[in-house]
């Protein structure tokens, strides 16, 4: 490479976005006058929600700060826990299973598998939502006011992941799983009609969905269900430890 050049160092945590063949060491870059710091690490594969600080011969800018010859920048991951004024979520089409589990834990969670990207990013902007995804080039767009990659494979490990990064509060078994409406107490006599003779004679203690009427009841799912509870407040409680893989 000739020419004008800077060399981008990203932490980590952040080298699972570059190339192979550039992870672990400075990265030299073009530079051809114009294009922000924003730019250019966005261009290297690193969406700008997963930066941090970002510093320039050991200084801190701004994303909009326009690159120098020789200049030797860091880019560093974001700080964790990022704390957010209220933890609204919308997830793309590929994450309905952790959807459930957000929802499940009480967290307001918008979710639908058949969902445009335009339409994900209009609804993060117009309800001030966090777009949870694993697609980079979607968290890169302009319009988007805040986003965030979701690390993991599994829908257990993507659930600590993005509790640990926001560590928002818990309202467990106050939102439907189903359609994210609120859940309230209802009595037996209320949702009787819908109950299957083993249910009505085994509980007595049931909620139903404000928007959708789903009916729910602590029955023999519930110990799984506890599990993924009891998961969730551990990972908010050690919010901000370093995180593997």
């Amino acid at each position: 490479m000739s020419g004008a050049q800077a060399e981008v160092q990203v932490a980590a945590e952040l080298d699972m976005f570059l190339r192979a063949g550039r992870r672990g060491r400075p990265v030299p870059v073009a530079l051809d006058g114009t294009s922000s710091l924003g730019h250019v690490i966005e261009s290297l594969g690193v969406p700008l929600t997963e930066a941090g600080r970002l510093l320039v011969n050991g200084q801190p800018v701004p994303a909009g700060y326009r690159p120098r010859p020789g200049d030797a920048v860091r880019v560093e991951a974001v700080r964790r826990p990022q704390r957010l004024a209220a933890a609204r979520f919308v997830l793309d089409v590929h994450l309905g299973a952790l959807a459930r589990r957000l929802r499940l834990v009480g967290l307001d969670t918008q979710y639908a598998n058949d969902a445009e990207d335009a339409a994900l990013v209009g609804q993060a902007n117009a309800g001030r939502r966090v777009l949870l995804t694993q697609d980079r080039g979607l968290l890169c767009r302009r319009a988007l006011w805040l986003g965030a990659y979701v690390y993991g494979a599994r829908p257990d490990d993507q659930l600590r992941d993005v509790l640990d990064r926001f560590a928002p509060p818990l309202a467990p078994w106050t939102r439907c799983p189903a359609c994210n409406g609120r859940l309230a107490p209802v009595a037996k006599a209320a949702v009787d009609p819908v109950l299957q003779p083993g249910t009505r004679r085994s509980y007595q203690a049931f909620a139903r969905c404000a928007d959708c009427g789903q009916v729910y009841w602590r029955g023999a799912h519930s110990r799984r269900l506890e599990g993924i509870i009891e998961s969730a407040a551990r990972a908010v409680g050690t919010s901000g430890a370093p995180r593997s893989g």
